[in-house]
């Protein structure tokens, strides 16, 4: 499921996003060296119950290990899906 939407480093407002059915949900993050800090995943209302936001971490993690770059998950649904996903732990820096 959303195999066909893109995710876009929106580096200028540090955010990782996905467009889905004209809504924006997105990770907000910081940056330091090679290690990115995931602070805040926010998706729209209209869009809950779909899957979404496990879209949106799943090529957030994708993105983040083809690119050699490591993660802190500050964001409780990262940590929470962390927890249902255990082999992307190998991203934790």
């Amino acid at each position: 499921m959303f195999e066909d939407i893109a995710l876009n480093n929106n580096t200028a407002i540090h955010n990782f996003e996905i467009f889905v059915d004209g809504h924006r949900a997105f990770i907000d993050y910081k940056i330091k060296e090679d290690k990115y800090y995931l602070v805040h995943t926010e998706v729209p209302p209209v869009l809950e119950g779909r899957g979404v936001a496990a879209a949106l971490v799943e090529k957030t993690f994708k993105y983040l290990e083809a690119n050699g770059f490591k993660m802190l998950p500050y964001c409780t649904y990262i940590q929470a899906y962390l927890k249902r996903h255990a082999e992307w732990e190998r991203l934790r820096a």
